[in-house]
């Protein structure tokens, strides 16, 4: 079942006299319960799409349903309240408030839906843990690691329990190795049942996902499935154990130096 459709969609910004077409009759359902990810050079209308199918933009030409309704055509106001009820976001910059601690961050969605603060904090407890930091829900942004931080924003993403998860770039603040730290929570919670659509413009973490499509010019070029999705979780842990095995060489040595120069003494 499709949980989002789009249909001919055009989104054209205007720039004085001048018309610069971001989206050019785009059609694509994203199915529940699918990881998709979205690629494309810089200009190809990726951060574009993104915008209109998180509903942070409205198309200027087309239709869009999520969750089998027209939302399109709606005000802010109600663009706004299908944000906060429907989709999560994870940005690449993380977007936390600095002042204030990682649960704090976590509950800000649910301020707006009207939950008491206990329920808030019942609420983004158990979101923190999903991402496995209860043990940092204390802790203000800069006390975290950039890793740290990026699962807060996940948190924050899940706490509404939304139909959709949007990630723009989230792993292009990270190192290598945290990067698939996220990867391998992402496709946790996509095995947990979430709809997962993801920006990026690296085709190794766009391999960990179901699904990718390619954008030029604002047009859909490519719709690819991935055979075989990269196993974030078994990478790390093949890191792991070669960074075992290379500490246990590393006192082989050691020791064979040691008892080396022991025969010459």
């Amino acid at each position: 079942m499709a949980i989002i459709e789009l249909r001919d969609i055009d989104k054209i910004y205007k720039m004085g006299n001048i018309e610069v077409r971001a989206l050019n009759r785009v059609s694509l359902d994203i199915s529940e319960h699918d990881f998709l990810c979205i690629m494309g050079a810089s200009g190809s209308g990726k951060s574009t799409l993104m915008n209109i199918i998180g509903c942070l933009d409205r198309p200027s030409a087309g239709s869009y349903h999520l969750g089998g309704k027209d939302v399109s055509g709606l005000a802010d106001e109600q663009l706004a309240a299908v944000r906060n009820k429907q989709i999560g976001f994870v940005f690449q910059t993380f977007n936390l408030l600095p002042r204030i601690s990682a649960r704090k961050n976590v509950e800000l969605p649910l301020i707006y839906s009207g939950y008491s603060a206990k329920e808030r904090r019942r609420m983004a407890d158990i979101a923190l843990d999903r991402v496995e930091l209860s043990d940092r829900a204390g802790h203000k942004p800069n006390e975290l690691s950039g890793g740290q931080r990026q699962r807060v924003a996940i948190a924050r993403a899940l706490v509404n329990s939304p139909s959709i998860i949007f990630a723009d770039e989230p792993t292009g603040n990270l190192d290598s190795r945290t990067g698939l730290n996220i990867m391998a929570l992402f496709q946790k919670l996509h095995e947990e049942g979430a709809t997962i659509v993801m920006v990026t413009h690296e085709m190794d973490i766009a391999l960990h996902g179901k699904r990718i499509i390619h954008l030029r010019d604002g047009q859909i070029h490519g719709d690819e499935a991935v055979k075989k999705p990269a196993n974030a979780a078994a990478a790390i842990r093949n890191l792991a154990d070669l960074n075992k095995q290379d500490l246990e060489e590393a006192m082989s040595l050691h020791s064979n130096v040691h008892k080396s120069q022991e025969s010459v003494e």
